[in-house]
């Protein structure tokens, strides 16, 4: 997991829940000009590598995305970006001089957008449409589409008095910087036969899931990867 400041903090165990029924027809799915399975750009990170002190602030921007129309009854969408490479296990060796996460360490589903109950007649949305920069303590303002949920950054900085707050909406990846991992990011997109999930104020990825069962209609999604460790490919900028 996630970003120089949190090292140390453990989560609890955190499951991605499949969702999909055999009767689920599927989305095409975009992010950006994103091929599949390829590199987020740095300007869509909570977190980028640097020369200093090994990484830095990120754009943490929302990207742009858009997904086919869903089937006959879609009265909404739903969107959930998971990491499904966040550390369980070893979290004390985050983002330590000397130390590793080795590829070992246990892993468990990192929730970094969740926004619900977008409309059945929106089917793309612009860059920076949920989130347009890193924001410390958190980001209060309201979604353009849907409503949106609680990151994970809202737990992982709860011990932070320099960061620490409520982190709504987009917020992107920040995987420490001494993981062996690359860290596998999912844009899952959901049609649903719903307009509205009925989710209180707060709510987050896993209440999410647990609402959306039985009522997808189609489903799809775009992999990613994202690291800022040299040796699993980041690029580091020169000074």
């Amino acid at each position: 997991m996630h970003g120089k400041t949190v090292s140390g903090i453990a989560l609890g165990t955190l499951i991605c829940v499949p969702l999909s029924s055999a009767f689920a027809a599927d989305l095409k799915v975009s992010v950006g000009s994103l091929a599949s399975g390829s590199a987020l750009p740095v300007k869509y990170a909570m977190c980028q590598p640097a020369a200093q002190g090994h990484a830095g602030p990120g754009g943490d921007i929302s990207p742009p995305m858009s997904w086919s129309t869903g089937p006959s009854g879609t009265k909404s969408y739903a969107i959930i970006l998971t990491d499904t490479d966040s550390p369980k296990t070893d979290r004390d060796k985050m983002n330590k001089e000397g130390m590793t996460v080795p590829k070992t360490a246990e892993r468990q589903s990192f929730y970094h957008w969740v926004l619900v109950d977008i409309p059945a007649n929106v089917t793309s949305l612009e860059e920076g449409a949920d989130s347009s920069g890193r924001v410390e303590h958190g980001k209060t303002t309201p979604s353009k589409a849907g409503m949106h949920g609680i990151n994970m950054f809202t737990m992982v900085f709860a011990a932070n008095d320099a960061m620490k707050g409520k982190y709504v909406g987009y917020d992107g990846p920040c995987p420490a910087w001494n993981d062996e991992n690359l860290h596998h990011l999912h844009f899952t997109v959901y049609a649903l036969g719903v307009d509205k999930l009925g989710l209180p104020v707060d709510f987050d990825g896993p209440a999410a899931i647990e609402a959306m069962k039985g009522k997808i209609l189609a489903e799809g999604k775009l992999d990613a990867t994202y690291t800022t460790n040299p040796a699993t490919g980041a690029i580091v900028p020169k000074q």
